[in-house]
């Protein structure tokens, strides 16, 4: 078994859409795959109830009210969506079961001064562990000032942006329909699942 999770101390950063289209890759790959869901609001588990029991299956359950979280062993993969405001002792039990963590970054001041203190944290705590941390930076363009201002502000971090996934109504359809991008028709998503290429090798790795 193999774990990653899916952080960032800010609401509406796109965790669950990170978390859901991860497992559905993994899924469609033929892996078994667990979403653990960590959010009380329990997004990625409403959208496991939309999804075609005919598709590849993704397995969840909801974590968040465990005072010690302890993953399952069965599953090749377990994507762990996490809750907005994340901290302490419990961002520190949940960093020692992982693998790898993905932070989601939407380029704005408020998003970025909001993400500073849990990035430190994460790289506090994942000292000795390099290589484990990843940035994916959601809703943006690579080409534009935007993203040249989310790159100056990680540089000290020393943590690497993983993926730049663009601004489209693609993710919302398929959510709406217990889909991801990496489910059939995929002529519709290549542009989408291409930009999820050196994320995926860098998870799998």
């Amino acid at each position: 078994m193999r774990a990653v999770m899916i952080a960032n101390p800010k609401g509406g950063a796109g965790k669950t859409t990170l978390a859901t289209n991860m497992a559905g890759h993994f899924a469609n790959k033929g892996k078994s795959v667990t979403l653990c869901d960590l959010d009380r609001q329990q997004s990625a588990l409403r959208w496991m109830a939309f999804r075609d029991p005919a598709l590849p299956p993704v397995t969840g359950y909801f974590a968040g009210n465990q005072m010690m979280l302890n993953l399952p062993k069965e599953p090749d993969w377990v994507v762990l969506d996490a809750p907005a405001g994340l901290q302490g002792y419990k961002l520190s039990d949940y960093l020692r079961i992982v693998d790898k963590v993905i932070v989601p970054v939407v380029p704005s001041v408020f998003d970025m001064a909001a993400t500073e203190d849990f990035l430190n944290s994460i790289r506090t705590e994942m000292r000795g562990r390099r290589g484990s941390v990843g940035i994916v930076a959601m809703r943006i363009d690579p080409r534009t000032r935007a993203a040249v201002m989310l790159e100056e502000f990680l540089r000290h971090f020393d943590i690497p942006i993983l993926a730049y996934l663009r601004n489209t109504q693609n993710y919302v359809n398929a959510a709406a329909a217990g889909l991801t991008i990496f489910d059939a028709p995929h002529a519709k998503h290549r542009k989408d699942e291409d930009q999820w290429k050196n994320l995926l090798h860098w998870v799998s790795s």
